[in-house]
């Protein structure tokens, strides 16, 4: 394939694309469903496992205290 296919390609991609898109229905800025409770209920909740943060620090190899020293954006 040559550049110039290559161009003619994506510019039919695109085409079609914004053809579709412009069929799209587009709601109003107000929420779709109506509801007369709209925020849970708080609870009591569960009791914690007390063993849950020493297992965490068993397994963070970088710690001090009551801090985990975690890498920071380093996925690739």
């Amino acid at each position: 394939m040559n550049t110039e296919e290559i161009k003619l390609g994506a510019k039919k991609i695109i085409d079609s694309f914004s053809e579709k898109l412009s069929k799209v229905h587009v709601l109003d800025n107000e929420s779709v469903i109506k509801r007369k409770e709209y925020e849970r209920q708080e609870g009591n909740g569960k009791e914690c496992d007390n063993s849950f943060k020493k297992i965490m620090f068993e397994n963070a190899p970088n710690k001090s205290g009551d801090f985990i020293f975690a890498e920071k954006k380093k996925w690739e």
